[in-house]
């Protein structure tokens, strides 16, 4: 299976097991199973440190704690599609974990922000003072 262009991931590393659908569906859910369970063994895979620790490291519920990333996929009716589907979710979520995030770099307010916010903070604070004489003198 193609990750991206340098990372393939072998098929018999990904186990995808067959699971009866649950929920409404007439009597074909209590017969056919269409549901695809995957399962992908994080640290046992081939794939690179840097993609399995930020796998690891991502705090997703689907990867339970012994690394082992648990994937189900019923959007479809049959079988063939779910295993697929589930195949593609799981090369997303490689490849997202792959990409490098920007750093964040920080900012100064300009002047003119700077100066409209002191403004804007002086005027509510004469519409209070202005409040609270009125107040005063009504009593």
């Amino acid at each position: 299976m193609q990750i991206t262009r340098n990372i393939i991931l072998p098929a018999g590393e990904v186990e995808i097991h067959a699971v009866r659908s649950s929920g409404p569906g007439g009597q074909n859910v209590n017969k056919v199973s269409t549901t695809a369970h995957l399962r992908f063994d994080i640290r046992a895979s081939s794939l690179p440190e840097r993609a399995k620790t930020a796998l690891l490291a991502s705090r997703d519920s689907r990867v339970n704690g012994n690394g082992v990333l648990v994937l189900k996929a019923s959007k479809h009716r049959t079988l063939v599609k779910n295993r697929k589907d589930a195949l593609e979710r799981l090369a997303a979520l490689i490849r997202s974990v792959l990409v490098k995030r920007k750093k964040r770099r920080g900012t100064k307010p300009t002047v003119r922000a700077n100066e409209k916010r002191l403004k804007t903070k002086s005027n509510r604070s004469k519409i209070k003072r202005l409040r609270k004489q009125a107040v005063a003198d009504s009593d």
